[in-house]
């Protein structure tokens, strides 16, 4: 018989509806149960592409000889941390505080009926392994504690929420902000810089896209070459290794090895809306060509394969295939030498690195750019023009046949702070690279989540089978407005102007700390938890916090509304003093701080339209960070001041930063050359 979790949205939880555990979602019902019959919660958090859920499902919760225990002693709680992110981030942070050690997932913890932990976990095996006990016996010594030791857990408890709460900044008075913690930061992250491989710090190693963002960012407004070589390098040294589908495009979740090599085979949403964005900057900058394939490739693998029918990106691609991490992706060599002919194997098994040991698992290998596509050339004895193309014939013949084999699960959810991220990317994308076709699918997302995840100026976090649930987040609506304000710059339109108004007048409204400055995950009438975090650091994601200061700042200076620029400077107030004493994982916060103490240079265009397109092609074409570009047609109406500009026969670009503007502008050339000053 399914369990209670079969007419949940989540793919996760539905993944769960056959086991012989007496599965709960988070809800009313489980709570009450465990408060009537005295009985402690056993909370289970995973996501769909997670490879050690998977471990520990088909370990334990699969077998009914552990889910007699799990039933008997718990009431158990399934959780999907893509829907429940505030569950996850409290319980994540418990398991710091109880056990000094970091968490994942899957997450296991134990809770008393009032929802307050007392032990936990990650993955536990069903059998003692790796210095870890069996799950079994685990639970029937945490059951026998819970009971017989009400006390103890009681003062742990007390001593757990308050060490939660001293958690939540609140406002300091630091007096003038200044660039220190940036200057703090960029010596930090030189410092940790893997100068040989790219990246920071050693294995396991993930992309870090606000980092990468922060170091091009700052490196070419500071003339900085150190940072802009950090963020060059790790960018070429991603897209050579295994932690891109060099077949498919798209990223994979984090690298297990320092030479990014062999990814944790999962690819999420998340990770390459940023990371779209971050190839298309690196392309403005330096037209580099290796960061324009990794463009065409991604975007493509985005809509081909992450796009739904109605508009929406869904949410992550399983690690797993038929029960082994991988196996979509990798190859014995022998295949590989069937499926090519021999022009193509001189140059595309060196290339690819098919002529080496494998690298995964001893009989397999994943693909990466082992040698330079010059030296393959020459080796092979063909010019660059036809290596080039006796590489692609190689890669669509691959990627023909890896499509022939059973596919990785898909999980088909729609989340708004993730459908964000990829609006933002495909849109910077497009914007860069002229494609009206990427523009499309970012506005068909943008638009499905306005049609179905938005009403009366609030959102949901999540769709799936045609039900929007579950009040969203801090991050849904940040992201979201720095999604809507690089539309506008793709192709302004006056009600995506409107809608990124409202969704930042609910900011202040349902997430500011009114008292303390900054903004809380959860919204005023969120459900109430037994702990309510402001997020500041950046973790796969950038924090909510700082998204929500740069995206308002912008939104400020586009508008002249004072209190978004208000806003989000207490909310800077807040975390200053923490940037100052250490700046690492506050990249997002940081850049806000750079826009604080340099207003980003707004600049407006208006005139005859197709010329107009002219001159936002070539500004888009030109990686210029910290700026905004809109052009208004002759037709916009019911403009904020800031931006209602008078219309002339000839264009004219306006430029303004913070209070100070120059005067119109009214050649291309004379345009540029203000910017290159600048």
């Amino acid at each position: 018989m399914p369990n209670r979790l079969a007419s949940e949205t989540s793919p996760y939880l539905q993944q769960h509806a056959d086991n012989p555990v007496d599965w709960y979602p988070w809800g009313e019902e489980a709570l009450r149960l465990a408060a009537e019959q005295d009985r402690p919660i056993l909370l289970s958090i995973g996501y769909s592409a997670c490879h050690w859920c998977h471990v520990m499902a088909h370990e334990s919760f699969e077998d009914p000889a552990v889910a007699e225990v799990m039933n008997t002693l718990f009431v158990n709680i399934k959780v999907d941390r893509e829907e429940r992110p505030d569950l996850d981030q409290i319980y994540q942070s418990a398991h710091y505080m109880l056990t000094q050690r970091n968490g994942g997932w899957p997450l296991t913890m134990f809770l008393t009926p009032s929802q307050l932990p007392f032990f936990g976990g990650t993955y536990f095996p069903k059998a003692p392994r790796y210095n870890l006990p069996g799950f079994p016996d685990l639970m029937r010594r945490v059951a026998e504690f819970y009971h017989a030791n009400r006390d103890e857990i009681e003062q742990q408890n007390t001593s757990l929420v308050d060490a939660l709460e001293r958690n939540v900044l609140r406002q300091a008075n630091p007096g003038e902000l200044n660039a220190a913690p940036l200057d703090s930061l960029s010596r930090d992250l030189a410092h940790t810089f893997d100068a040989k491989y790219g990246g920071f710090g050693d294995a396991p190693k993930f992309p870090h896209p606000a980092e990468l963002d922060f170091c091009l960012a700052q490196g070419f407004l500071k003339r900085d070459e150190k940072l802009l070589h950090i963020a060059r390098f790790t960018l070429e040294r991603m897209a050579a290794g295994g932690i891109y589908d060099q077949l498919g495009g798209g990223f994979c979740r984090y690298s297990v090895d320092r030479y990014w090599a062999i990814p944790h085979f999962e690819k999420m949403l998340y990770d390459n809306g940023p990371l779209l964005k971050l190839y298309s900057d690196w392309y403005a900058l330096d037209k580099n060509p290796r960061a324009a394939d990794v463009v065409a490739q991604t975007a493509g693998w985005v809509i081909r394969e992450m796009q739904a029918p109605h508009g929406g990106y869904y949410s992550s691609l399983d690690a797993d295939s038929e029960h082994e991490e991988g196996k979509f992706y990798v190859w014995h060599t022998e295949e590989v030498r069937r499926l090519l002919s021999e022009p193509e194997q001189a140059v595309a098994l060196p290339y690819f690195g098919f002529d080496q040991p494998p690298n995964f698992e001893e009989k397999h290998w994943n693909p990466i750019i082992a040698k330079p596509l010059a030296d393959a050339a020459m080796e092979s004895g063909v010019d660059a023009g036809q290596a080039r193309a006796l590489v692609a014939s190689a890669q669509a013949k691959l990627f023909a046949a890896r499509e022939q084999r059973i596919r990785p699960g898909r999980d088909e959810k729609i989340l708004v702070s993730w459908n964000a991220l990829m609006i933002k990317g495909m849109t910077r994308a497009a914007r860069v690279f002229g494609r009206d076709d990427w523009l499309a699918s970012a506005r068909a997302s943008a638009a499905f989540i306005r049609e179905t995840l938005y009403a009366d100026g609030r959102l949901t976090a999540t769709f799936k089978d045609g039900k929007a649930h579950l009040n969203a987040y801090l991050d849904d609506y940040a992201f979201l407005l720095d999604a809507l304000l690089e539309l506008l710059q793709a192709d302004f339109r006056a009600d995506d102007l409107e809608w990124a108004s409202e969704l930042a007048e609910t900011l202040l409204e349902q997430f500011e700390d009114r008292d303390g400055g900054g903004f809380y995950f959860t919204s005023h009438d969120h459900e109430a938890l037994i702990h309510r975090p402001k997020t500041v650091h950046d973790n796969a994601m950038a924090s909510g916090n700082g998204r929500a200061i740069v995206a308002l700042q912008r939104l400020g200076h586009l508008t002249g509304e004072q209190r978004y620029l208000a806003a989000a400077e207490r909310a800077l107030r807040v975390f200053y003093t923490t940037a100052v004493r250490s700046a690492t994982g506050l990249a997002s916060v940081l850049s806000g701080l750079a826009e604080y103490l340099a207003p980003p240079r707004i600049i407006v265009l208006t005139g005859p339209v197709e010329t107009q397109r002219q001159w936002q092609a070539d500004l888009a074409q030109t990686y210029g960070a910290r700026q905004l570009v809109v052009a208004l047609s002759p037709e916009a109406k019911n403009l904020p001041p800031a931006i209602a500009k008078p219309q002339h026969e000839r264009v004219n670009a306006w430029v303004c930063q913070g209070v100070s503007c120059l005067p119109p502008i009214d050649t291309r050339e004379a345009l540029l050359a203000v910017l290159q000053k600048s």
